[in-house]
């Protein structure tokens, strides 16, 4: 039975964003995914605080982008301070969630940073030509087919793609130098793609320091703050085992984007 005159221990509700962000409906990180996860952690049970606890290489900017702005405005509606715990990686995509937070804490060996954007593919062409395979493409628009990996590389598409990516490279900048604003080492370039360990990155004013979630939340809410741990479920498919292939696909796009930074 509760207590109605009895106060409570403050509650912290605990996110956890882990893996690579990508499309909606692949199991990875996405904005439709978490809508739910972040609605009831900021408003089941009155939370004092939210903490995400990021362990993410990054993944798609969009995504990023979206998990991060509906961050802000759960914050802002109920008026709950956010603060960020990256475990092994808070990289690229990772780390624009994590600068959605108030605060960002890291452990001493966390990789964080990568503050650039990339596209990478393929040309198989001179294979296709060596194989006798001829390739026919029919568009309406002269850049509809543009980087097709199965035709020689265009000039005119590579400055094009280089526009896109410069153009979401200033939107990640803008970003980061919004939430982290004078926190930052104005004399450091910080926007190059480099990654730095979390020593450095403190220097560097990409984070507050040197912590762990449970006792940096004891230290601010008290010794007997409740904690509640939030997280994306799986697909009901994916549990019965039914997504078998698509599910091994994703785990090794996944691994492959945390060996980027030799984890």
């Amino acid at each position: 039975m509760r207590l109605p005159f009895l106060k409570r221990p403050p509650l912290v509700a605990v996110v956890r964003l882990n893996g690579a962000i990508g499309m909606p409906g692949r199991g990875s990180l996405s904005d439709a995914a978490l809508a739910p996860v972040l609605e009831r952690a900021f408003k089941k049970g009155k939370p004092a605080a939210v903490a995400l606890q990021i362990n993410s290489p990054g993944g798609s900017p969009v995504q990023s982008s979206l998990i991060g702005a509906r961050i802000r405005r759960l914050a802002e509606e109920t008026k709950v301070p956010v603060y960020a715990f990256v475990e092994d990686v808070a990289a690229s995509g990772g780390y624009w969630l994590a600068a959605a937070a108030d605060e960002i804490w890291a452990d001493e060996s966390s990789v964080l940073g990568s503050i650039g954007v990339i596209s990478a593919g393929f040309g198989a062409h001179v294979f296709l030509a060596r194989q006798g395979v001829e390739r026919r493409v029919y568009t309406a628009g002269e850049s509809k087919s543009m980087l097709d990996p199965f035709r020689p590389e265009n000039e005119e598409d590579v400055a094009r793609l280089k526009r896109l990516l410069n153009d979401i490279h200033a939107n990640f900048i803008a970003h980061v130098k919004a939430r982290r604003a004078d926190k930052l080492d104005g004399n450091a370039d910080l926007f190059t793609g480099e990654i730095w360990l979390a020593r450095r990155a403190a220097a560097l004013g990409l984070i507050d320091g040197i912590a762990h979630l449970k006792p940096k939340m004891q230290d601010l809410h008290g010794e007997k703050t409740r904690f509640r741990v939030y997280g994306m479920k799986k697909p009901l498919l994916s549990r019965l085992g039914m997504q078998a292939a698509e599910d091994a696909l994703g785990v090794i796009e996944e691994r492959a984007s945390f060996a980027r930074f030799g984890l």
